[in-house]
């Protein structure tokens, strides 16, 4: 029964709700989803199950932080289990494999990307898999909050390496996007499990504030009780460092979490915030994603969220111990825009989506091979958008993903060359001979010339990358990869470019009016005049049977109407050389509408990267303004 392995393994008597629905599923041999909101242990669904089926588990997470928490967790209860990122060195690297292609390992954690390395997928190809287990799985749905096109090949991966079962694991899945989901990893819709999003535990409050005001009202909330866990989420990250020195300077233990800082130093925050040495964090979204902390009593939202099921996830990792926790929103519509901006920034200019269309078009040959970087700044679109509009062109039938190569193969020798040949005879040490005949060594690391071996040896590239692989499982050599190269099947070049051009650029237009739409769908229910816990609870499909929950602003009859409370100057007051000189000096024939609109509110771009556009002052000067206004009025003084 799974009751005794729960007891046996996590020491846990009981399941939770849904939890042994889940597992009787998988262990019955289906493939199954779990739609459970956070902290309602969904981790359990795929670890039980792990120890149970005969062959390992890979879980395929978006973000180091899911896996470190869930790691921690599973070594704690001495499951052998082990992740693979890129802070790991090459012994620690090798180990893992080792773990996993014996059977040593019942879970391995990694991220999507790790399937288009040409190293994992050597190794992948020798391990047995009993389930793919997929983390956030809203991210598969181009409708979800939080799209992913490398999500999209986790069908294809899943049938490449043969692996029997799919389990899906989200908090956030309105019905369309569970619909979305089961059909393309080809779930039956009785096996999936959905436990409700209501949480009695929760006070719901929306605050209107005036943008003046909010750094008071927060410092007095926290003041409240300083040592209580707390995460107040803003929209930028500067905003993350103002407000979390504000905090400090007024005697509060916080600090700011973002994107922006290097990875050690995240991982340091959060481990303090985990042990309870830093109470407040104040954090873009890049912090919280299985976040496994049970005592969390407050989530502030400094600004807006991006969406109703952003607010969901955010919220929901408050409260895990059932204990009262507050959710505030402290809401006005100032941010709106900035908001906006964000979802603007990320469809690419007709000219750019042209670009791409016509290098796919005049192409020779019908492989198609390319830098990702390097792409994204030669055509100006960012890497997100940029690997969205090629499953763009996938779907329409253009091109079709083959495989991502290392363009770089460099090692240390730690045999000398002679001693490895000599373990070899007859074609293998020719061959092995070979290898080194054509690697040049510059001090330490020497560099692999693949082609020159292809062009002088009757082989291929899969055995070269295989021996290299061999001789640093060995420990002859100590092997380094660098520069993936994407590689395209080009199924047609029988295509008119400015109709597809207009065909993907209409796709990006739609996604970005529906991403608008979402945070206007966000603000209106916020203002509805209804309880909103009901309110939540339906939009994820659920019907709650009281019609209030007592414990929301509505419920305790509070008044919530949103406005603009900053005063922004009419653009036509403003002086757009003063605003755009430097930047247009500096980018030259560059200078169109499309960019210096995108530099005025704020939004990077490949382009800007190299001409260190972000250090200019006025870089993201009327990122308050809404997006179309300003690219109108910067059409009207370029004209």
């Amino acid at each position: 029964m799974p009751e005794k392995e729960l007891q046996r393994y996590f020491g846990f008597s009981t399941f939770k709700q849904g939890q042994k629905d889940v597992i009787s599923k998988i262990l019955d041999g289906n493939s199954a989803a779990a739609i459970f909101p956070t902290g309602a242990g969904k981790s359990i669904c795929y670890q039980l199950p792990a120890l149970l089926l005969p062959e390992m588990t890979l879980v395929v997470s978006p973000l180091l932080s899911l896996m470190k928490d869930q790691l921690d967790f599973l070594t704690a209860h001495q499951i052998p289990a082990a992740r693979l990122d890129s802070t790991l060195d090459r012994e620690q690297t090798n180990r893992i494999f080792e773990q996993a292609k014996t059977g040593e390992l019942k879970i391995l954690m990694i991220s999507v990307e790790r399937f288009k390395n040409e190293r994992f997928r050597y190794h992948l190809q020798n391990m047995r898999i009993s389930l793919l287990v997929i983390d956030e799985a809203h991210c598969i749905s181009e409708w979800g909050h939080n799209f992913r096109p490398e999500y999209l090949k986790l069908p294809h991966y899943q049938k490449e390496f043969n692996i029997p079962q799919t389990l899906l694991l989200t908090a956030t899945a309105t019905p369309p996007v569970i619909d979305d989901m089961c059909e393309k990893l080809d779930i039956a819709r009785e096996n999936v499990v959905i436990t409700g999003f209501y949480r009695e535990n929760l006070f719901l409050k929306i605050t209107p504030t005036v943008e003046a005001d909010k750094k008071n009202i927060l410092l007095k909330r926290i003041q409240r009780a300083p040592d209580a866990p707390t995460i107040v989420y803003v929209t930028l990250q500067k905003t993350a460092e103002t407000i979390a020195a504000f905090l400090c300077n007024n005697h509060m233990n916080a600090h700011a979490y973002h994107a922006g800082m290097q990875n050690n130093e995240r991982e340091s925050i959060q481990n303090r915030f985990m042990d309870g040495s830093v109470a407040c964090i104040v954090a873009t979204i890049a912090f919280g994603m299985g976040i496994d902390k049970n005592n969390i009593r407050r989530i502030i939202h400094y600004d807006l969220p991006k969406s109703i099921e952003n607010y969901s996830q955010e919220i929901g990792r408050s409260g895990r111990d059932g204990e009262l926790a507050l959710c505030q929103v402290l809401a006005n519509r100032d941010g709106i825009n900035v908001l906006e901006n964000f979802i603007y920034g990320d469809t690419p200019d007709k000219k750019s989506i042209r670009q791409l269309i016509q290098t796919i078009k005049q192409n020779e040959g019908f492989i198609w091979e390319f830098k990702l970087s390097r792409l994204s700044n030669e055509i100006n679109i960012r890497a997100l958008p940029l690997k969205t509009l090629l499953v763009y062109l996938s779907m329409e039938g253009i091109i079709r993903p083959k495989t991502t190569y290392f363009d770089e193969y460099e090692f240390k020798f730690l045999k000398e060359p002679e001693t490895i040949i000599k373990n070899f005879s007859e074609e293998r040490k020719q061959f092995v001979f070979t290898v080194f005949s054509f690697c040049q060594t510059k001090k330490i690391w020497t560099s692999v010339d693949v082609d020159g071996i292809l062009n002088n040896y009757a082989t291929d590239r899969k055995r070269i990358i295989t021996a290299l692989e061999y001789f640093n499982e060995k420990g002859w050599i100590e092997l380094q990869t660098r520069q993936a190269v994407e590689v395209y099947d080009i199924l047609t070049q029988a295509f008119d470019i400015d109709a597809v051009t207009e065909k993907m650029h209409t796709l990006f237009s739609q996604k970005e009016s529906h991403g608008i739409k979402r945070i206007h769908q966000m603000v209106d229910f916020f203002e509805s005049r209804s309880c909103i816990s009901r309110q939540l609870a339906e939009y994820f499909g659920e019907t709650l049977e009281k019609e209030h929950c007592g414990h929301c602003s509505f419920c305790k009859n509070e008044k919530i109407i949103l406005e603009k409370t900053a005063r922004l100057r009419p653009l036509s007051d403003l002086n757009f050389n003063e605003l755009t000189g430097e930047f247009i000096q500096a980018v030259d024939q560059h200078a169109g509408a499309a960019n210096l609109t995108k530099f005025l509110c704020g939004i990077y771009t490949p382009m800007f990267a190299k001409l260190k556009v972000k250090a200019m002052p006025n870089f993201g000067a009327l990122e308050q303004y809404p997006f179309p206004d300003v690219k109108k009025w910067v059409s009207i003084n370029l004209s």
